[in-house]
């Protein structure tokens, strides 16, 4: 619960302009879950009182926030948290904490299983592995949360050689640095399939979801620098949590 200790003194110290100040304050509570998606921020007033600053230096900082798409204002109501989008430019393979970071959101990862297992026939194809035993990989199944708020649920594949080292590493964020920096596999490209669809009932329970809410399916196939799969990816998306951007060109 947020203190109702006046935020003065947050000010005093910085040469930042105090709208500025003001802004990096509550977007931090918001990004922290001080504030949660939908609720209510302070009113005008009430934070021209907490920081002692002017309603125009107040009024510019939310301005800033609804900019970046942190508050949303409803005519009459005040300003509201924004239920955390993530929008993800498809121009260079990244993960999905890399890309939330740059665009100045907390992404984080609770692991739900990590296993060995012999995958169904379509894996195995992917991943160009051989028969039952020969084709064994290792699943790691993840929910991914944007701001703390749980936005997908992520289904990997790896092959042994590559998914075993994954055992013994914290999978919080992006494993894709994990594969370069410590196993030491240079990333080439990915091929991917977006698809719409219903929840099922393990997305459902994952993500907080009903039988009827929509989701957004993307199917990731990573390969290594030399050209062989490496990840094959099934990721699950809460229909309003998650888009994804393109920039083509013709020529």
């Amino acid at each position: 619960m947020e203190s109702s200790t006046p935020d003065r003194q947050t000010l005093q110290e910085s040469p930042q302009p105090l709208y500025v100040q003001i802004k990096e304050t509550l977007r931090q509570r918001i990004l922290d879950g001080t504030y949660q998606p939908h609720q209510k921020l302070p009113s005008e007033s009430e934070l021209t009182r907490r920081f002692g600053v002017s309603r125009i230096t107040i009024r510019q900082a939310l301005r800033d926030l609804h900019n970046e798409g942190l508050i949303f204002s409803s005519q009459g109501k005040g300003s509201f948290v924004s239920k955390p989008k993530a929008v993800q430019n498809v121009r260079r393979l990244e993960g999905f904490g890399e890309a939330m970071a740059a665009q100045g959101y907390e992404a984080t990862a609770r692991v739900v299983s990590i296993e060995e297992m012999v995958p169904p026939k379509n894996v195995r194809d992917a991943l160009d592995l051989g028969g039952a035993t020969s084709g064994s990989v290792v699943e790691v199944k993840r929910v991914r949360y944007l701001n703390r708020v749980p936005v997908s649920l992520e289904i990997s594949y790896f092959p042994l050689d590559v998914g075993r080292p994954l055992f013994s590493q914290d999978l919080s964020g992006d494993i894709f640095p994990i594969l370069e920096n410590l196993s030491g596999i240079p990333l080439g490209a990915a091929n991917i399939s977006i698809d719409a669809g219903l929840a099922n009932s393990e997305v459902q329970k994952e993500l907080g979801l009903s039988e009827a809410d929509p989701v957004l399916q993307v199917e990731r196939l990573t390969h290594d620098r030399s050209g062989r799969p490496i990840d094959y990816e099934f990721l699950f998306f809460s229909g309003d949590s998650f888009k994804y951007r393109f920039e083509i060109d013709r020529s």
